[in-house]
């Protein structure tokens, strides 16, 4: 069979609009031609710590337990922990899914939320990441100017670098300009100098550790500008491990920020707080530089959160029994005053700023540079996906850049620390959102190694990122989730079909098939009853106005549109669908589901109903079989009526790829040519007939449809509007075959006839439009007994609620020539065209008539006679539909 040794799917990087293995920067997202050489302690390990120590271990420790106190500083601690730790185990289960492919939390949201939800989320934590740099860069300006800047302490500085806004602003760009030399020539020399970078900071943590056991208790003294001619002096003292200390900093004791002139809350220090727990991922975004992201992603971040967790606690602790508390909450670099050589400090402050910046600044570059490969914002991120000849994006890494420099424009670290963090706060929240449904989904290919984790996890860690989102600043959650919305808009109509699969495919079938089990037949009642239809076409390309006008007939019920092609069973393009093609796909209506068998030749009565029975699914089952109409006539290839197929036609090509997806040829191949003259049929009048009596059997209703072909524009071509003022809908509950039938006393086939006509009649494209009912009566039978059947009518339409205006057409002379059981053949022949000439008479001016079909005979030779007398019938009356109802659809009451 086909696809038995086709090779397994690649999981490299696909591109939105085709493959991307032409574009610029594509080498890179190889596995053979990308070098990957970074392992878990190098690739994962050191740059997490690095990120999550950054300027925030350093200069906002003491910061956050003078203002939130010892016990609300490890609450904030364990609530920060808390929500990082039930995302990193969503990020383990997604790496340990698949191969990872550089973009690091990018690749996994968009590989499995799909790219309106991964293109939106990778924008929104580009840009954190972009913010995060900036926080960095401007506390390493800060540590700097602590040291030279001319408003530093006595106690230490050497009064060099002038201060202010623009000064920092400047001191930030060249800082800034420093990265950008880095990045440009290429992630291998940060992880080279990593390692060392590690180690400068691991003795300056050392350091700060073993200070309080050597250096004696001190006095300090701190003076603040709070405005232009108004300065304040502290006095506060570090007085070592002592537990009166301690007692002092058990409880919160918020007040003003000199930095920023705002009285601290529990959110606002929260906010700067949880900035050192952003750099979880740097690990996950070097993904495309290491040599085994599936192993090294999880096993490397958890080690490095553990390791950050112990010496926050531990520092946390040491600063609350040595520092008084306005010692914390005035002065950022309270461990350089405190420890046993300052210049360990120093070092380490510079160091892990400067790697966290540049961390962030390559691992921003790299998801700009996967957005632009992946093509999701066109022309605006096209330049992003351009890569030097060692596959450095240095195009991405001037985009990072520029963007980073309009940051530094805030000046205050504490500025825009709540603007990171909730960045930061939606972009796991997005991670945890992406296991979740992959959990809720059951896929059978999601099988992660990493175990520990379940969709409790998930839910649990995503509203607590929505929720501490909204604690820590509203004004900014409320803005970043308006444009993720606008960015997930944006590229739901933008941007094509993917090949990475669809989340929102899986978790719609999971719960389809839960639904569908629900669905149990024997509550089955006749009040919620609908439509739901199997339409048998030949060829759709001269079925197209029948198949439309189907569509308006099935009110919100089941359409299937099937199709029996004759071959091989062996050959597998004969049972691939329209639209499941490995070719250009032809797009499917959204109400519509495609169907396709296979018969060997000779067709077989029996294909219908197998047709029938697997386009069931438990309780969606198809209780209406339609049919084309058997006749002389030979089909009309409607796509070369329709100026929509013409090529070269005004509009042509653009109509097609609207309405179809795909161009002329390609239909072309899809359908085969209509059946032409010198054609034979597929159907012998016998096969016909018995696919209608086997329909009957298997307690379906049966519809024939006639001459809609000439059905008018406005009432079912693509595009066009209209809701059927001023056209009529006929309908003739009446068997016009059978002499005993005056459509008075109406039974099962005649009620499901005007249900069918009061359906249509509800379709927006006939709401307008007056339903006639006609009743055949025989005049001869007395005035009052006529106008008795005619208000008996009229009341079971008002119970029925149909608004229909009643015609009276008398027919004594055709009922009394159906009785006439002795009446030669061509007596017969002249009832049915009086049948025909009645219908024209007073139906011929009507948009569509519903009639009435009598069951076909048991007998196969009459076969032919049956379907002669249905055509003399409906001859020249145009789009006409037969019907024989089964099914009970009508109820009167509530």
């Amino acid at each position: 069979m086909a696809g038995e040794r086709s090779p397994l799917l690649s999981h490299g990087v696909f591109s939105v609009v085709g493959d991307d293995r032409g574009s610029p920067g594509a080498a890179e997202r190889s596995s053979g031609d990308s070098p990957r050489k970074l392992n878990t302690f190098f690739g994962v390990m050191v740059p997490t710590i690095l990120s999550m120590f950054s300027i925030i271990l350093f200069l906002r420790t003491g910061f956050v337990v003078g203002h939130a106190g010892l016990l609300q500083g490890l609450l904030m601690l364990a609530v920060a922990y808390f929500i990082i730790s039930l995302t990193i185990l969503s990020i383990c289960a997604i790496s340990t899914n698949g191969a990872v492919q550089g973009g690091g939390a990018y690749f996994m949201i968009s590989r499995s939320l799909g790219p309106e939800f991964g293109g939106s989320i990778g924008l929104m934590f580009f840009l954190a990441k972009v913010c995060a740099c900036g926080v960095y860069v401007l506390g390493l300006v800060e540590a700097i100017l602590d040291v030279f800047g001319q408003d530093a302490g006595e106690s230490c500085g050497l009064h060099v670098l002038p201060q202010g806004y623009w000064f920092s602003v400047l001191y930030s760009s060249a800082v800034l300009l420093l990265c950008l030399l880095v990045c440009l020539v290429g992630a291998h020399i940060y992880a080279k100098a990593s390692f060392v970078i590690f180690l400068i900071v691991t003795v300056a943590v050392l350091s700060i550790l073993i200070s309080p056991l050597v250096v004696a208790p001190r006095q300090f003294s701190f003076m603040h500008a709070l405005g232009p001619n108004r300065t304040i002096v502290f006095n506060t003292s570090y007085t070592g491990f002592n537990a009166s200390t301690l007692a002092s900093n058990l409880a919160s004791g918020y007040s003003l920020d000199f930095s920023t002139n705002r009285v601290m809350s529990f959110s606002t220090v929260f906010a700067v707080m949880f900035t050192s727990c952003t750099g979880i991922m740097a690990g996950a975004n070097m993904s495309g530089e290491l040599k085994n992201p599936s192993v090294a992603i999880p096993k490397g971040t958890i080690m490095a959160v553990l390791y950050t967790l112990v010496v926050y606690v531990l520092f946390f602790f040491m600063v609350s029994s040595t520092c008084e508390r306005l010692l914390l909450i005035n002065e950022f670099g309270v461990f350089q005053r405190i420890n046993v050589w300052p210049p360990f400090v120093t070092i380490g402050v510079y160091c892990a700023s400067l790697s966290a910046a540049m961390c962030s600044m390559i691992g921003a570059s790299r998801i700009l540079h996967a957005l632009a490969l992946d093509k999701l914002f066109g022309l605006p991120l096209a330049p992003a996906a351009i890569t030097s000849h060692s596959g450095n994006p240095w195009v991405s890494v001037l985009y990072t850049w520029a963007l980073v420099q309009c940051t530094v424009f805030a000046g205050q670290l504490n500025v825009i620390a709540a603007l990171v963090t909730v960045f930061y706060l939606l972009a796991y929240a997005a991670v945890d959102l992406a296991c979740l449904a992959l959990e809720w989904a059951s896929a059978p290919n999601f099988r992660p190694t990493f175990q520990l984790f379940s969709w409790h996890t998930c839910l649990l860690g995503m509203l607590s990122c929505l929720v501490m989102m909204f604690v820590i600043d509203a004004v900014y959650s409320s803005a970043s989730i308006a444009v993720l919305l606008l960015l997930l808009l944006f590229l739901h109509y933008r941007s094509p079909t993917s090949s990475w699969g669809y989340i929102s495919q899986a978790l719609i079938f999971h719960q389809v098939r839960k639904y569908l089990l629900m669905l149990d037949s024997r509550k089955d009642h006749v009040k919620f009853w609908r439509p739901q239809v199997l339409l048998m076409v030949a060829n759709p390309r001269s079925s197209c106005q029948l198949i439309r006008f189907v569509n308006q007939l099935k009110k919100g019920g089941l359409f299937v549109l099937g199709h029996v092609q004759l071959g091989d069973l062996g050959e597998a393009h004969s049972l691939t669908p329209p639209g499941r093609t490995e070719g250009p796909r032809l797009k499917r209506p959204k109400s519509m589901f495609i169907h396709s068998s296979s018969s060997d030749p000779p067709p077989h009565p029996c294909s219908t109903p197998h047709t029938i029975l697997p386009s069931s699914t438990g309780g969606m089952k198809p209780n209406t079989l339609v049919l084309g109409f058997y006749d002389n006539c030979y089909p009309e290839d409607y796509f070369l009526q329709d100026p929509a197929f013409h090529e070269g036609a005004a509009g042509g090509s653009s109509a097609a790829g609207d309405d179809f997806g795909v161009d002329l040829p390609s239909l072309q191949a899809h359908f085969p040519p209509v059946r032409h003259t010198e054609s034979p049929r597929c159907l012998q009048p016998a096969e016909y007939v018995g696919i209608i009596s086997d329909a009957i059997k298997m307690g379906k209703n049966v519809c024939l449809g006639r001459y809609f072909a000439q059905l008018p524009a406005e009432l079912g071509g693509v595009g066009t509007k209209g809701d059927g003022a001023g056209l009529t809908i006929d309908a003739w509950p009446s068997d016009l075959l059978s002499a005993g039938s005056g459509g008075s006393d109406a039974d099962v086939c005649s009620l499901f006839l005007l249900q069918m006509a009061c359906v249509l009649n509800m379709a927006s494209r006939w709401r307008r439009a007056r339903l006639r009912v006609f009743l055949c009566v025989e005049a001869e039978s007395g005035e009052s007994g006529w106008l008795a059947r005619e208000e008996r009518f009229r009341e079971l339409l008002s119970k029925l609620r149909i608004r229909a205006a009643i015609r009276i057409v008398a027919w004594d002379t055709v009922a009394r020539r159906l009785r006439d059981v002795s009446a030669p053949p061509a007596a017969a022949d002249e009832t049915l065209r009086a049948v025909n000439t009645l219908l024209k008479e007073h139906s011929l001016s009507a948009a569509v008539r519903f009639l009435y079909l009598p069951c076909p005979p048991n007998n196969t030779s009459q076969s032919q006679q049956y379907l002669a007398q249905l055509d003399v019938i409906s001859q020249g009356l145009g789009p006409t539909i037969l019907i024989h109802g089964l099914t009970p659809v009508t109820c009167t009451e509530l």
